[in-house]
């Protein structure tokens, strides 16, 4: 997983609340368990007016020219609700985001977010709101955001801070999942395991 310190990139917004994970990757896309290839289907009944995904919904955000390249993605209460599928996440991070700004997030989708390298980050309503209005009409907007200081910034210099779980930011900053964080630890559990087998060998 590659580690998160900082990521300046374009803003998409998506102004709706309540998004759940079947809305950012159907169900009928679920049917292998690599990681990759699921960018093409995020939020595909809304990008497509076709099931196949031939024909796109000109009207959706994503699918404007402005915000096609946008890596950091702005959103309403609650992104991410619904059923746990950890393919959620593997479609917002396939498809090139790296950072999701919103006011509340769904705990299970959030979690397994950091676990792929996902930056969340939950601001007051109104700071939202500050942030969709610059981009209000189609404007385009950058913004940078540091996991160090754990801060968002404008291109004028306005900045908010977010809150974040130390353990999420001790393994976003060394690209690491759940896993990768307990096998940094192989050496001393080898070695407890030999002497555990000398002082207690009927174990």
């Amino acid at each position: 997983m590659e580690p998160f310190k900082l990521h300046t990139g374009k803003v998409a917004p998506l102004d709706r609340v309540n998004i759940d994970t079947d809305a950012i990757i159907p169900k009928q896309f679920l049917r292998k368990i690599e990681r990759t290839g699921f960018g093409k289907h995020l939020f595909h009944e809304w990008r497509y007016t076709d099931y196949e995904g031939t024909k796109e919904n000109k009207d959706f955000v994503l699918n404007k020219p402005q915000y096609r390249d946008a890596t950091i993605l702005l959103t309403r209460d609650n992104f991410g609700c619904g059923s746990s599928r950890e393919h959620a996440p593997w479609a917002l991070a396939d498809y090139g985001f790296r950072v999701i700004i919103a006011p509340s997030f769904a705990d299970i989708f959030y979690n397994n977010s950091v676990k792929n390298g996902l930056l969340l980050v939950q601001l007051k309503s109104k700071e939202v709101d500050g942030l969709f209005a610059l981009v209000d009409g189609g404007k385009t907007m950058e913004l940078t955001a540091n996991l160090i200081t754990q801060k968002i910034s404008e291109p004028k210099g306005k900045e908010y801070s977010f809150a974040i779980n130390p353990f999420a930011k001790h393994c976003l900053l060394n690209g690491l999942d759940q896993i990768g964080w307990a096998e940094q630890f192989n050496d001393q559990v080898l070695k407890f395991e030999k002497k555990l087998t000398v002082e207690k060998p009927w174990m």
